[in-house]
């Protein structure tokens, strides 16, 4: 690809390299390689069950973590609420027909939905803010209600007249009513945390988030620290950080071209979600905490997620305790075959990674030193996201991988069968091990499948293009850690994808 004058200086005001831009073409030209799945993990097979005996160490393990200050959480919270509130963005015949008291005969689902949500809007934690939204505009919420206005109650929910739902990213909306005010999922993963780490301790989290939303997120921060400090006993240190502008990803055109504007220039797009690997490198951390921002539950419901956490954490520091008394032994002596058979045995039975103590040493300790996650896995249950999967790589290598659906091609009957047969899902829920054995950060760079990205179709500007997202963070840009997976309660995964979720019991608790 010859780019341009043009192409060039815009390719380097985002800090990409015209190789990597040239690359991305090539990708989205030849398409999506879908992995190659071997079989699902499943408990015995590539998923730990905990016993109960173990779990006083685990938990020691991850109390002498905490005392020594190296836990951090990592949120990504830059997602729009956009998505959550489409139940709600309907045309104006299902409005229409919402305006009378009683249903037809047979509505819609569309019209069941919408009728739902206004019978239940005052159980919504967000009702108190729309109510005074609109009083501030001169309309009072409940006499708009009896008339049946109800678009008018959208706009001021979702437009920047009124809330702005639909412009925020969802971890800044009110998700649930406590006795200091509506908590947003911003807000509840501080309590967690704080609560996690216990009293009088230093509690440290990052947010992702977009640059236009960064001064709301240090508001509601300067609003509520007070509060929650004085409420758990602890110190909050809190930082964020914005998706880089050089993990923005080319797009193209039916016609197999760069997209561009109309005045010619390159359309640059945001890299998904794997874009976030530039940032939780930056972090240069030690033991990271990684939790999605819908993920969170009211103080009265939050024991089963500190349980697991503590857990998952403790079992990743006595793996990881292992792995670096390993490499510290093989750097000090090399030509011991007794620790190169301890070496190999611990990445066989440990990690179940495919070696043997015939590898030259300088082979087991590449093998051995990366790093290192927990992540943990909730039975399925219908709930969206992907799952855990033995996965043969393109050196034939078989590792435990996340894997989303847009990954596997589902036209392969064995694949299709493969995914049939899984048992668990991927709530997003680990415990990263991002420094070496000298305590030194890895380059989490290095470890990226570097073609497992995602392409997909999309329309833009009426046009239909093809649009390529970075190797997912949990997914491709992990692909060479060393990945553990352990099983999970059900109750610690309470999602919010629709504005419906939140009138689950464990939201409206």
């Amino acid at each position: 690809m010859n780019f341009s004058p043009d192409d060039l200086k815009l390719l380097g005001e985002r800090c990409i390299e015209p190789h990597a831009a040239a690359h991305q073409l090539a990708q989205l030209r030849s398409g999506q390689a879908a992995l190659r799945l071997e079989r699902p993990c499943t408990p015995g097979d590539g998923i730990v069950q905990l016993q109960h005996d173990d779990q006083a160490d685990l938990n020691k393990a991850f109390a002498a973590a905490v005392e020594a200050s190296r836990l951090q959480r990592f949120i990504p919270a830059s997602g729009a609420a956009s998505r959550m509130f489409s139940p709600l963005q309907v045309d104006a015949t299902v409005l229409a027909a919402c305006r009378s008291v009683s249903p037809a005969l047979q509505p819609g689902a569309a019209e069941r939905e919408l009728r739902h949500f206004f019978d239940e809007l005052e159980s919504f934690a967000f009702y108190p803010d729309l109510v005074n939204a609109m009083a501030d505009a001169g309309h009072d919420l409940q006499r708009t209600l009896a008339g049946r206005d109800l678009g008018l109650i959208i706009r001021y929910l979702l437009e920047p007249c009124g809330l702005g739902y639909a412009c925020l990213p969802k971890g800044l909306l009110a998700f649930h009513a406590a006795a200091d005010g509506a908590r947003t999922p911003f807000i509840e993963h501080l309590a967690e945390a704080a609560l996690l780490n216990g009293l009088d301790g230093t509690v440290a989290l990052h947010f992702t988030v977009s640059a236009e939303h960064l001064p709301l997120f240090k508001a509601q921060f300067a609003a509520w620290r007070g509060t929650l400090e004085e409420t758990y006993g602890c110190r909050f240190t809190v930082s964020y950080s914005m998706q880089k502008p050089s993990t923005d990803t080319l797009a193209l055109t039916t016609d197999g071209q760069p997209l561009r504007d109309v005045a010619g220039r390159l359309v640059l797009r945001p890299g998904g979600h794997g874009a976030l690997l530039e940032n939780l490198n930056d972090l240069a951390g030690d033991i990271i905490l990684v939790r999605n921002i819908d993920n969170v539950v009211p103080d009265v419901l939050k024991q089963a997620n500190l349980v697991w956490t503590r857990l998952l954490a403790g079992q990743l520091l006595i793996v990881q305790e292992e792995q670096h008394a390993l490499l510290k032994a093989l750097h000090e002596q090399p030509d011991d075959p007794l620790l190169r058979e301890l070496a190999a045995g611990f990445l066989a039975g440990r990690l179940q990674e495919d070696v043997s103590a015939g590898d030259d040493v300088q082979m087991l300790i590449d093998r051995l030193d990366r790093p290192l996650r927990v992540c943990g896995m909730v039975p399925n249950s219908g709930e969206p996201g992907g799952g855990p999967f033995w996965v043969r790589d393109a050196h034939g290598r078989v590792t435990r991988q996340i894997v989303e659906g847009a990954q596997i091609d589902r036209h392969d009957p064995e694949q299709a069968a493969i995914l049939a047969r899984s048992t668990h899902f991927n709530p997003v829920d680990m415990v990263c091990g991002v420094s070496d054995w000298r305590g030194r950060p890895y380059d989490l760079t290095r470890f990226v499948d570097k073609e497992a990205v995602i392409i997909t179709t999309k329309m833009q500007a009426g046009r239909e293009v093809r649009v390529l997202e970075r190797p997912g963070l949990w997914n491709g840009s992990m692909a060479g850690w060393h990945t553990l997976f352990v099983e999970m309660p059900p109750e610690t995964f309470n999602p919010v994808k629709t504005v419906f979720d939140l009138l689950r019991p464990t939201h409206q608790a």
